[in-house]
């Protein structure tokens, strides 16, 4: 139960893998849906 142990959080930061014990973080943009915003108003400029 280590970093070699790939189904602990630990082992899936050292092997840079995603999982039920380590969950990807959505972009700040995807959650407050600023982004879309932002590239419309660009658009229409």
């Amino acid at each position: 139960m280590g970093k070699g142990d790939i189904k602990t959080r630990r082992g899936k930061i050292f092997n840079g893998s995603f999982g039920a014990r380590r969950r990807r973080r959505k972009p700040m943009h995807v959650m407050t849906g600023t982004f879309k915003k932002k590239s419309i108003e660009r658009k229409a400029k």
